[in-house]
């Protein structure tokens, strides 16, 4: 069902506008109720995360402005920066052309990693090497 209605989006041109609500209806989640959340800085566009929202989560984003993910460890909802003071500010959300995942533009107040870094994503391949580099301080 999501297929046909994300389709139906295909002819639409800048400017048009669908229902919220129907969007959200229509979103691909998982077998376990999740979708994937990429999140990047809404200034640098540096992808700082990669998280999983359910429904829930991901309209407490919307209605309170902070991002709030789906923990698959702690089956609870998690609002970034609860406990760390890291948070993040929504700026914009988008969905993908097939519904099956989010993107999350956001203010970030410290850094993005559970590792201190500013972002999950430091360890960086090198192919000609062989190795995996890490990037980025985590002190």
């Amino acid at each position: 069902m999501y297929r046909k209605f994300f389709h139906s989006l295909e002819t639409k041109t800048d400017g048009d506008s669908v229902r919220l609500d129907e969007v959200i209806e229509n979103l691909s989640f998982n077998d376990s109720g999740l979708i994937p959340v990429i999140t990047q800085d809404a200034t640098s566009k540096t992808v700082l995360m990669m998280a999983w929202m359910n429904k829930p989560s991901l309209e407490k984003t919307l209605e309170t402005g902070r991002v709030t993910y789906w923990s698959r460890s702690r089956k609870a909802l998690w609002t970034k920066g609860e406990t760390s003071g890291h948070t993040q500010e929504l700026v914009s959300m988008q969905f993908d052309c097939d519904g099956d995942s989010v993107l999350c533009l956001v203010n970030q107040v410290g850094s993005a990693c559970h590792t201190h870094r500013p972002d999950c994503f430091y360890l960086k391949v090198d192919n000609q090497a062989k190795h995996v580099r890490i990037v980025g301080d985590g002190s």
